[in-house]
């Protein structure tokens, strides 16, 4: 029982590094395609999850969620925008925000078609089932890309959502929302702690994942 714990757990966390690498990397190469190269020329268009890795987000509260046995969400460390330097800034920023939970999207999509298409290898006594391990790690693939997805895009600054919302709003309104920014991780502990994070994050996840193979 306590290896096969541990197995999960391995997976699990492998999932979330990676998916959290991708997201933070989508931010990165974005900026740098829209005329900000602050993010690459700090190596954060990596595939490496060591450049994006935080301690808290990546490592201590995932851990903690795993051996609290809640929904598993985590963080990288924050990609550095500078908005002077895109293009269009207002337009280009909301483009740079929504690409973290685009990115996702993309992982789950591919992800569930990988795993409707994975054949199933037949169990024989004595032979280990190859299978397995992979397709544990796409189904988690799936589940925790659309959660973070759609957890990432409320409208709630610092997330990616009020980051877009902000971008959408007339300057006078973006200015109010800002205000929020402070108290933003008190909102959303508020949002994780109550019936809030279900109806919010988890039944979108779960109409979304309806739509998936």
């Amino acid at each position: 029982m306590l290896d096969f714990n541990l197995a999960q757990v391995f997976i699990q966390f492998a999932v979330l590094l990676f998916s959290l690498t991708i997201h933070e990397m989508a931010h990165a190469w974005t900026a740098d395609r829209l005329g900000d190269p602050t993010a690459r020329l700090l190596g954060r268009v990596s595939f490496n999850p060591l450049v994006h890795a935080d301690l808290i987000g990546t490592v201590l509260f995932p851990l903690i969620a795993l051996i609290g046995n809640v929904p598993l969400l985590g963080w990288a460390k924050p990609v550095p925008v500078n908005i002077h330097r895109l293009q269009h800034p207002r337009r280009d920023y909301v483009l740079v925000a929504a690409a973290g939970p685009a990115s996702n999207l993309a992982l789950a999509v591919l992800s569930a078609f990988t795993l409707a298409a994975l054949p199933v290898s037949p169990v024989v006594l004595g032979e280990a089932n190859v299978s397995a391990p992979l397709a544990s790690f796409l189904s988690l693939a799936v589940q925790l890309n659309i959660l973070l997805a759609v957890f990432n895009m409320l409208p709630i600054p610092p997330l990616d959502g009020g980051n877009v919302l902000s971008g959408l709003l007339p300057p006078r309104f973006a200015s109010l929302l800002n205000q929020v920014r402070p108290y933003g991780f008190m909102v959303l502990y508020a949002l994780i702690l109550t019936d809030g994070f279900y109806y919010l994050v988890l039944r979108p996840s779960m109409f979304l994942r309806s739509w998936l193979p």
